[in-house]
């Protein structure tokens, strides 16, 4: 199980699951609790917490009116591993952050890729929408295991699914 999975939402001491290297009392859970992010990557990494901790009310909360879907689930089955910001920018009231996530599944692991656009409204970013891609991901036996373990794919998970 990856450690990022496991932080529960009332330690605050805890690494942050956007895995910014802080903790998640100084990163992502002010803006769980209402604080608007400063910036579309603030806010993407915090959405991608919420959906570490499976917390809907956040995800659904920073999505813009105009493109919130009507109900939101999130898959109890997908246990998000990684995180890997590629780039992003503003530029006036609009911004964007391409990354990288990584998805534990129940028959292997998956790579969203995605570019998101975010827009500003009354001193709040919120989530647009977004072009996304999502692929299997193959690691290999001597790469690092996707699931955050710090081990080599071949000594974690590659054991777990033979």
């Amino acid at each position: 199980m990856s450690l990022i999975a496991a932080i529960p939402v009332r330690y605050p001491m805890s690494p942050c699951p956007c895995q910014s290297g802080l903790e998640y009392s100084r990163c992502c859970q002010p803006f769980h609790q209402g604080e608007p992010a400063p910036t579309p990557e603030a806010l993407m990494r915090s959405r991608y917490s919420a959906f570490v901790l499976n917390d809907t009310a956040y995800a659904k909360a920073s999505w813009h009116p105009a493109t919130r879907p009507a109900s939101l689930t999130l898959d109890d089955g997908e246990q998000w591993c990684a995180l890997r910001v590629l780039g992003s920018g503003v530029q006036g009231d609009q911004g964007w952050v391409h990354f990288h996530a990584v998805a534990r599944e129940a028959d292997g692991f998956v790579v969203l890729e995605e570019r998101s656009r975010f827009v500003a409204e009354s001193g709040r970013w919120f989530y647009l929408n977004g072009e996304h891609e999502i692929r299997p991901l193959k690691p290999g036996r001597n790469d690092p295991c996707p699931c955050g373990s710090g081990k080599k794919f071949k000594k974690c998970c590659a054991v777990r699914n033979v």
